[in-house]
């Protein structure tokens, strides 16, 4: 059969974005995707997405497929309780790109500054975070179901916002340094991106299902 071939979709030409963010929440956010598996071998993505100037996570969202609708769905359910952002910083993947998706955006003032494909730096807020959730939670444990990942994932990302104090933040938590940040400080500052640092992953045998994995070193995770 012959049949007709679908035409590639042309990714556009995208400039380079700075990284200064203004330290306000909701002005400007970033979103990515990762993948990982369940102990019996089935694949699963995140999507998450992170406030650039507070560095807060406001969403991880776990299954196994996260179309261009799953993307909108979050992102309803976020700004309904959070507020929408002035601009979205994202890479060129498909969901990203899909009308449906940039309409919605569109539809709110909503800008989405395009990183250039194959430069993942360039979205390093959320690249950074990616690093520490894969270190913490996908290399740490054995994921038996779904459900469990986003039990796990949750839990962490409240302790991750609410009570861990942070090197570059001046060691405050994150919903503490953005309570600050809305009442004290002036919304024209701007902080570029810095402290960056390394996170290794754990190489551990996969062998306690639902519970962190074991280390190399011999010590108990």
């Amino acid at each position: 059969l012959n049949l007709p071939r679908r035409a590639k979709k042309r990714v556009p030409a995208r400039m380079i974005q700075p990284l200064d963010v203004i330290p306000q929440p909701n002005v400007g956010w970033a979103m990515d995707f990762m993948s990982d598996t369940l102990y019996g071998g089935r694949r699963f993505r995140t999507f998450n997405i992170l406030d650039e100037g507070v560095r807060e996570v406001l969403a991880i969202e776990v299954d196994t497929s996260l179309p261009a609708e799953r993307v909108i769905r979050v992102l309803e359910q976020v700004t309904a309780w959070r507020g929408q952002p002035q601009a979205i910083r994202l890479d060129n993947g498909p969901e990203f790109l899909a009308d449906r998706f940039a309409s919605w955006c569109a539809d709110r003032g909503i800008a989405l500054r395009y990183i250039q494909p194959g430069q993942p730096n360039q979205n390093a807020f959320v690249e950074r975070f990616n690093r520490t959730f894969r270190h913490e939670v996908l290399d740490a444990y054995v994921f038996e179901s779904l459900d469990q990942v986003r039990e796990i994932s949750a839990e962490w990302m409240r302790e991750y916002n609410k009570e861990r104090p942070h090197d570059t933040l001046d060691r405050m938590p994150l919903s503490v340094f953005r309570a600050h940040q809305t009442v004290g400080n002036s919304p024209n500052r701007r902080v570029s991106l810095t402290g960056e640092f390394t996170v290794g992953h754990s190489h551990g045998e996969r062998c306690y299902r639902g519970k962190k994995k074991a280390r190399n070193d011999g010590g108990q995770a």
